[in-house]
């Protein structure tokens, strides 16, 4: 299976729990640590866990391994390796104080709306 279709199985999970402004950053020849950056947030703990367990879910459905998960119990900032496809699942207050979007500013973005669709 492709890193693109990691990516949309992260995206489709987070969507399924109505996970807010989903953005993903194509990160190739800007970062070392991933190919995807996928941002996105919840409005409340639960729903940020919520988010978190559900890509973990999905992705372990489909055969790909879950590097590791840091700040699930705190639930602010949510990290979900998953090799090529990083997964940052934000409280909705803490997104905006981290802005990773304005921080990796020079990182284009993929347009996945269709791919969620279908």
């Amino acid at each position: 299976m492709s890193e693109r279709d990691l990516l949309i199985t992260a995206a489709k999970a987070a969507d399924d729990k109505k996970a807010e402004d989903i953005i993903v950053l194509n990160m190739k020849g800007i970062s070392l640590v991933a190919d995807y950056f996928m941002i996105c947030h919840g409005n409340s703990d639960k729903q940020v866990q919520a988010i978190a367990r559900e890509i973990k879910e999905k992705v372990e459905e489909k055969g790909y391994e879950v590097k590791r998960m840091e700040g699930f119990d705190e639930a602010k900032w949510v990290l979900v390796d998953l090799g090529d496809v990083v997964a940052h699942i934000f409280h909705r207050d803490e997104r905006s104080y981290y802005n990773l979007e304005r921080l990796w500013g020079d990182a284009p973005t993929e347009n996945i709306v269709n791919e969620l669709n279908s």
